[in-house]
């Protein structure tokens, strides 16, 4: 009797392991070319500051005087610069040596940034926004440059990471002697196939939280389970703005392209409105008002209509500060100089302060160690891509013209556990779910069948 149970909890486990086997396979089919485009973007988008400094050396460094221009007196410049365009931006300089920053955008709709001496008031040149490697990057990263459709495919393949993920630790927790031959072990000397698959197996295995945490704080961005389902509960109300009338601008609308420069917990709340006109607030006066009120690294938004607000941000999405918890966005009536709103993170919601945290941990700002860990994380998932792309190549038949998926497990009865992880997916991410009943149908009515079909064509 001893001998059956072994027997029949052998074939069990043997079912589950083929189960998740199967469904690895297929969302590591979909989810490789992601994983790899995201990595590598990421990677350039690490090293955004680093590649800008190479690209616009000439332009980056200034002498250091004695004596400052006035912020005025710099825009004068600009003004004069490109008198036709609309200047959008200030960015006081990030040092002593370093140039002050104005967003202009131009008739022919380009955005380019002009750079200005803050000592003499000179611009030394510009910089085309659009020309930037990191939009670029930050493009493909989040759109494929292909708009809602390429968002859609890249929320499917992180929603399908997470099976990837799960599943995976599954088959590479040990179980028996076999699998623990290779657990935590690099076998060097055993050919390349293992080799491969203790890299892969051990470097997904030790790195799945790490990969996780990416998977979650990037889907943050998502158009579905980030902007329609988690990013409304996170977002900070705003009529708590002081009963302040609201316009009908949101603050992603302040966003330049895909660029974030808006905490993350307010893209969909709404920006507060001017009052009734008076006297006129300058640049000036809205430095010294950030100066006063503690402001070091920051942004400066003009007012762009009659109603428009000046808006001094100051966050980690952005890159202007390195500590999410100094997160500060400001808003200023442009004719008395009111504050409209003054939003910091102690006024975000427990959702909103994990993800302000988790995104900056994400992008890699808080400190050197985090953009080097993030460096390492980056070439660990591509390695693990790499590794598991392989591994299902070298199993195919030589000349086979089909995908080759594992086994189908033969019927054990139901696997509570599983289904219930596939399920839990399935209705946090639904356009996972979505994937997910494609899949089941086309493995069900044409994989499982291949030998029917077969019959019933010949």
């Amino acid at each position: 009797m001893k001998e059956l149970n072994k027997a029949s909890a052998t074939g069990v486990d043997k079912a589950r392991y083929f189960t998740a086997w199967r469904w690895h396979f297929y969302a590591g089919l979909f989810v490789i070319p992601f994983m790899l485009m995201l990595s590598i973007t990421g990677l350039i988008m690490l090293f955004d500051k680093e590649i800008e400094s190479a690209r616009y050396a000439d332009l980056l460094t200034v002498d250091v005087l004695d004596e400052k221009a006035t912020p005025s007196q710099q825009l004068n410049a600009v003004k004069l610069a490109a008198p036709d365009a609309v200047i959008t931006q200030y960015i006081p300089p990030r040092g002593e040596g370093a140039p002050s920053r104005f967003s202009v955008r131009f008739t022919d709709e380009t955005t380019r940034f002009l750079l200005v001496n803050p000592y003499t008031a000179e611009v030394l040149g510009q910089i085309d926004r659009s020309d930037s490697w990191y939009e670029l990057a930050n493009d493909i990263h989040g759109t494929l440059l292909i708009g809602d459709v390429g968002d859609y495919l890249i929320e499917i393949a992180a929603s399908f990471a997470i099976l990837l993920l799960v599943s995976g630790i599954y088959m590479w927790w040990p179980r028996d002697a076999q699998s623990r031959a290779g657990f935590l072990k690099i076998r060097m000397g055993s050919g390349s196939r293992i080799l491969m698959r203790d890299l892969h197996a051990n470097l997904g295995g030790i790195f799945s939280i790490v990969l996780l945490f990416f998977v979650v704080s990037g889907l943050a961005w998502a158009g579905i389970w980030g902007g329609k389902l988690v990013q409304p509960w996170g977002s900070f109300p705003a009529e708590r703005s002081k009963n302040i009338p609201q316009s009908t601008v949101i603050h992603k609308d302040l966003n330049h392209g895909s660029e974030e420069e808006m905490p993350w917990n307010l893209e969909l709340v709404s920006v507060p409105m001017s009052g009734v006109k008076g006297g006129q607030v300058d640049i000036d006066d809205m430095v010294q008002l950030a100066e006063s009120k503690g402001f070091t690294h920051y942004k400066l938004r003009f007012p762009e209509s009659e109603t428009g607000v000046f808006t001094l941000s100051a966050n980690t999405m952005s890159g202007d500060i390195s500590n999410p918890t100094q997160d500060r966005t400001t808003h200023v009536d442009q004719y008395s100089g009111d504050i409209l709103a003054d939003i910091r993170f102690a006024d975000y919601n427990l959702l909103a302060k994990s993800m302000a945290a988790g995104i900056a941990l994400h992008k890699g700002g808080i400190s050197i160690i985090n953009k080097v860990l993030n460096v390492v994380f980056c070439a660990v998932f591509i390695l693990v891509s790499i590794t598991g792309g392989l591994m299902w190549w070298k199993r195919r038949p030589k000349g086979a013209a089909r995908l080759v998926a594992p086994p189908i497990p033969a019927p054990k009865g139901l696997w509570a556990v599983g289904l219930l992880t596939l399920l839990t997916i399935c209705v946090l991410f639904p356009l996972a779910g979505g994937t997910v009943i494609a899949i089941v149908s086309i493995d069900w009515l044409i994989f499982r069948n291949v030998d029917v079909i077969k019959q019933a064509i010949n």
